[in-house]
């Protein structure tokens, strides 16, 4: 075997992390006595101190909680957010929202087996919006409602309570469950001054790129702890490489084409559409700070000022050489040569000619932004009554604009074998890849998802300590949010785009390592452009149409508003050895969403796409949210809880606000649909907690969620204006519809500290989620584990930890499902304190390397083959 030194040096930093940890589990020295008593009382930060920390709010709570604090402050167990939470039971992360396929950093969360969707996302109990980077979760049909992570730093939090049962008092919205991120108060603090700051440089294998990523903190407050002023900034760096094959789409082969006329035995077959060679590359910058000033007159009187700003700068640049079996043959008619057919599927061919292209999409101003702003107080007006509130306003963004897309004919014929979950092989017997092609379209443009909320919150709680009854709780809440998708700016080859030359070339190719880590040896003979060409050949006069009227694609835009009130009443419960809570939560929604349709009456003209119109769709609905949690201390160890509730979630803004977007030929279409009814269902769960040592627990817990109206897809026949014919005609739409389904399941974890300064934590859910017709439930996978283990003395920690999700089906893309095949993924963190003011930090992601694998309906038809490599933080914190 040849000896690959340029591989062995990107595996260098993957076995140090992974040596490290073995060494400090093997090496005695490093231990303390096994028998010191783990019931000592003992001040400790890090690991052992966050595990005590959460478990104790765990089993002081009345409902169902998982919770992860902060080891120190600045220190998330895990660099991204996202991850640290995945390492609760019930818990999945995701990286891709809708149709950008699989990055490297996971920003999206579910729980227990539904889509990301259907959970809550909140920021110290009030929304957070948020802006997303790419194009396809701007517009078109992938505006979802999920908030992204991405635009978070874990500097920032404090600890993360996921809540899977419903309160009267939480924040509807989420149907299986909410996150609740809260950072720190600058009153919370021990010392009157606090710095800390972090310096890290982060390396990603695949980039073969180092960045820098900065961080600092400092919180004040005076000698008589009724002020304090908190203030965090930061600035993150990141390369980014994906190397992937993607299988964009599967069409049917018509019976009418020359290939089925042929061979008959071909009509009907699905055919991949494209099978395409993609290079990402990108650079990301995350900067922003928040600040928080809390002041507290009198020991009855809090008040708190605090706000948050994050922009993420995105540029990127997509490179895909694609085969197009689909097009040789429905579009340009050409024959097959020795076709082979499985399972109704053209798994392999030959063409004497080409129907390829290459793309090659720069997006120089990619991006997004977040920002809120938030007032509450807190004030005992009584020695048993308090009344608390909240009010803000938090904006998002996301945006892609002075975008350019050119495409590249290929020559030569062209040749292709679907290897199932494994790369397929391409070739162009007797082509040229190794340089540009001759132009075959231009475009570019720019869109933009626009995302606000202004809210209120008033509360109140008045003890009662009268037998059972503990205290009654009760409160009002009002929002106004918007939502707009927006695509001002689709462009295309202008009056000179075919007869100038193209984007100058300067002899740039594929990384010679392309697509290595993903098997299938797929060749990296492909020229590419540098980015700066690709902006050039798009800012030159006449290569392209920049017509803002004619260009406006008014199919993908929407603007949605939802102004929703609510009132809410619950009682505290407690007795001997139990406690509990139930109560009502009152909701109504009144929704608004102006949709644009093709024709009308009088209809607005002068874009390409066709005349339109805008129609506004309103509707009001009400919604009303019983709930009962109780807990019972069988023993001091042993908790039992039983929790009942009906929960409610708004389908995602596309579903709601999307446009109908009509093909005239085939009159067929996709829309969303604005009279939607939100997800409803009825939950039930109970568990079982075993607190049998310090830092330690057993649980069981389970699960059902009667889901009375969850979003699927489906066809339906509808009458719009064709611009064509010129008079109204019946259209084939498939659009979203409310439907039925079931989600149960179970969930195990166990945490203890082991011999020594040793620890595990392990979790596994089952998750079995169907609709009503024995359909898939979107982001649900059957098994989910977590196994972590951990070392911590005095100067030195360690952790491994290692997460599997199986297999999920993730949405539908191109008329054809995207299946996520099982995968996992192994993290590792070292942390050695120099003394108490310095720490070394080093942190590993991906260390297993893992090639996320897309399938459609079945094995046969492969859909994405990615690969993100590993990514390592190096770094130092230093504290005051």
């Amino acid at each position: 075997m040849k000896f690959d030194q340029k591989q062995a040096n990107r595996l260098t930093p993957a076995a140090l992390a992974v040596g490290l940890l073995i060494v400090s589990i093997s090496a005695p020295a490093f231990a303390q006595d096994a028998k010191t008593d783990p019931s000592s009382v003992v001040t400790v930060t890090g690991v052992r101190a966050a595990l005590e920390q959460s478990l104790k709010q765990k089993r002081n709570a009345d409902s169902v909680v998982e919770v992860v604090t902060a080891e120190d402050i600045g220190k998330m167990p895990d660099k991204n957010v996202a991850d640290a939470i995945q390492r609760l039971p019930g818990v999945n992360i995701q990286s891709s929202a809708g149709g950008e396929g699989g990055f490297g950093e996971n920003d999206r969360v579910s729980l227990r087996g539904t889509s990301p969707s259907l959970q809550q996302t909140l920021f110290n109990g009030h929304a957070i919006s948020t802006g997303d980077w790419f194009v396809l979760n701007q517009v078109g049909g992938s505006v979802g409602r999920s908030s992204s992570f991405s635009l978070l730093p874990s500097e920032l939090v404090g600890s993360i309570v996921v809540h899977k049962s419903a309160t009267a008092d939480l924040v509807e919205g989420g149907v299986s469950g909410a996150i609740n991120v809260i950072t720190r108060r600058p009153l919370d603090f021990r010392k009157q001054l606090t710095v800390e700051a972090s310096v890290q440089a982060t390396r990603n294998d695949l980039a073969d790129k180092t960045k820098p990523q900065l961080s600092a903190m400092v919180n004040w407050k005076n000698d008589a702890g009724t002020a304090g002023m908190l203030v965090q900034a930061f600035s993150e760096k990141t390369s980014v490489r994906r190397d992937g094959q993607e299988i964009l789409g599967y069409s049917n082969i018509e019976a009418t084409s020359a290939a089925a006329k042929a061979n008959p035995s071909l009509a009907g077959v699905r055919v991949p559409t494209f099978i395409g060679a993609s290079l990402f590359e990108q650079v990301k910058k995350r900067e922003g700070g928040a600040f928080d000033f809390e002041i507290r007159p009198t020991k009855e009187l809090t008040l708190d000022v605090n706000g948050f700003y994050s922009k993420l700068s995105a540029p990127h640049q997509n490179t895909n050489w694609l085969a197009a079996p689909g097009n040789s043959i429905n579009r340009d008619g050409l024959l097959v040569k020795n076709p082979v057919i499985q399972n109704g599927t053209l798994v392999s061919a030959a063409f004497d000619k080409n129907s390829g292209e290459v793309d090659n999409i720069y997006r120089p101003n990619a991006g997004g932004k977040s920002w809120y702003a938030d007032f509450n107080f807190r004030y005992r007006a009584t020695k048993d009554f308090t009344v608390s509130g909240k009010a803000g306003r938090t904006n998002g963004v996301g945006y892609d604009r002075d975008d350019v897309y050119y495409q590249n004919n290929v020559d030569g014929g062209m040749t292709y074998a679907l290897n199932g979950l494994s790369p397929a092989s391409v070739s162009y017997p007797g082509g040229v890849t190794n340089k540009p092609g001759s132009t075959a379209w231009a475009g570019g443009g720019e869109s933009q998802s626009v995302d606000k909320e202004k809210y209120f919150q008033l509360d109140g709680e008045l003890r009662l300590s009268q037998g059972i009854w503990d205290s009654v709780k009760f409160g009002v809440r009002g929002t106004d949010h918007t939502r707009s998708a927006e695509h001002p700016l689709e462009v295309r080859p202008g009056a000179l785009g075919f007869s100038n030359p193209g984007p100058t070339w300067s002899g740039q190719m594929y990384p010679s390592d392309f697509a290595h880590s993903i098997g299938g040896n797929l060749s990296s003979n492909y020229f590419k452009y540098d980015g700066a060409a690709l902006g050039a050949w798009g800012a030159t006069p006449g290569n392209r149409l920049m017509d803002p009227v004619r260009r406006h694609n008014w199919t993908d835009e929407f603007k949605l508003q939802e102004k929703t009130s609510a009132v809410y009443a619950m009682a505290n419960l407690a007795g001997d050895n139990w406690s509990g809570n139930f109560g009502v939560r009152a909701i109504h929604t009144k929704q608004s969403t102006l949709v644009n349709s093709a024709g009308g009456v009088t209809p607005i003209t002068g874009s390409d796409w066709g005349p339109y119109s805008q129609t506004q769709f309103e509707r009001t609905y009400n919604d009303y949210l019983p709930s009962a949690n109780i807990k019972y201390d069988v023993s001091q160890d042993l908790v039992v809880r039983a929790a009942i509730a009906r929960t409610m979630a708004r389908p995602d803004y596309s579903a709601l606000g999307g446009s109908v977007s009509l093909n005239d030929d085939a009159l067929s279409g996709q829309g969303g649909n604005a009279k939607l009814d939100p997800i409803r269902s009825n939950n039930f769960e109970v568990s079982a907690e075993w607190y049998f040592a310090p830092k330690s627990s057993i649980t069981a817990g389970l699960f059902y969620m009667d889901l009375k109206s969850i979003v699927s897809q489906g066809t339906s026949s509808g009458t719009y204006y064709n611009t064509k014919q010129n008079k109204q005609t019946v259209y084939q739409i498939t659009s979203p519809f409310n439907t039925s389904g079931k989600n149960k399941g179970i969930e195990l974890s166990y945490q203890q500290p082991l011999f020594g300064n040793f620890g595990t934590l392990i979790n596994y859910t089952y998750a079995d989620g169907k609709l009503a017709d024995g359909g898939e439930l979107i982001n649900s996978s059957k098994n989910t584990y977590n196994l972590t283990g951990y070392y911590e003395d005095e100067r030195f920690s360690a952790r491994l930890a290692y997460n599997y999700r199986s297999t999920y089906k993730a949405g539908v893309d191109r008329g054809a499902s995207q299946h996520v095949k099982g995968m996992g993924n192994l993290a590792a963190s070292l942390n050695y304190k120099i003394n108490e003011q310095l720490t070394v930090t080093f942190d590993a992601l991906n260390l297993n390397n893992a090639t996320i694998k897309m399938f459609a309906e079945t094995k046969e038809q492969p859909r994405a083959f990615y690969s993100n490599g590993r990514t390592f933080y190096l770094g130092l914190r230093g504290k005051l």
